[in-house]
């Protein structure tokens, strides 16, 4: 069942400190849309960010594809954006390991994403164990809440993350209702009725495009958003070849409030 509740309503009943400020941080700004924002230069990336921060509730991060990345030029700048524009950061790591290893890449080397991100995301195929290392190392590294997303389902042509994965990500994501915040999905996932308000995000969103010669594959804003999604991830369609990213930013923001509007009977 797709949950109807207005944003400021689920913010006030959930049990997770980040997804009870995502959710207001939303209302606040009416926006439900991800910027995904994968360039290669520090730079490119401070600009795009600067330049979308007022229409966005997350930016989403790759920071390893980032040629010239530094934890004191290119991480200090994008929190500093993040208080100015008041948005979230959500690193796109997709951590698929044991436990123990996925703590240190959480923590250490010299990207140090617990020390910065607000979500991460973490694959289901090695179980429980990744939940638990993530938390531990959060727990261990900020005093600042995290919440952390497991993949149930992908946009991509061909993707394996599909019935009994899906359930069994699903499954995963039950074993922890503080630090699992929702899913990397394409829909709603129930757990309303075990108590669980996941918050779903949804990639492969577009009101143009409707795929690339790289396997994937676009649905539109208010399709989405009426099967359960809660944000709109949306990259290319930003600022892709001859986009205004502040023009798109608008549209995109409009677009996805409304379909939450409709979604939520406010329109």
């Amino acid at each position: 069942m797709v949950n109807q509740l207005k944003y400021e309503e689920r913010a006030e009943k959930h049990s997770s400190p980040v997804a009870q400020r995502l959710f207001k941080l939303m209302e606040e700004k009416q926006s439900n849309l991800c910027a995904s924002i994968d360039v290669r230069t520090t730079n490119e990336f401070m600009a795009l960010v600067d330049k979308l921060g007022p229409y966005i509730c997350l930016v989403k991060t790759h920071v390893d594809i980032i040629d010239d990345f530094s934890y004191e030029g290119t991480i200090k700048p994008l929190l500093k954006l993040a208080k100015k524009h008041n948005f979230m950061i959500f690193e796109d790591r997709k951590f698929a390991d044991i436990g123990n290893t996925v703590k240190y890449q959480y923590t250490g080397g010299v990207y140090k994403i617990s020390q910065w991100a607000d979500i991460t995301n973490a694959h289901g195929v090695t179980g429980e164990g990744v939940v638990r290392g993530l938390k531990e190392g959060a727990f261990e590294t900020t005093n600042e809440p995290r919440g952390l997303l497991m993949l149930a389902e992908l946009s991509s042509t061909g993707s394996l993350a599909q019935g009994e994965y899906t359930e069994k990500t699903v499954d995963i994501a039950k074993s922890d209702k503080e630090f699992v915040i929702g899913f990397i999905a394409q829909r709603d996932m129930d757990g309303q009725n075990e108590g669980f308000d996941w918050i779903i995000m949804t990639p492969g969103v577009g009101l143009d495009d409707k795929g690339d010669k790289l396997g994937q594959q676009y649905r539109t804003v208010d399709e989405v958003i009426s099967t359960g999604t809660d944000i709109i991830i949306v990259g290319r369609g930003l600022f892709g070849k001859g986009r205004d990213p502040e023009v798109e930013g608008k549209r995109y923001q409009k677009a996805g409030w409304n379909a939450y509007l409709k979604k939520t009977n406010q329109l």
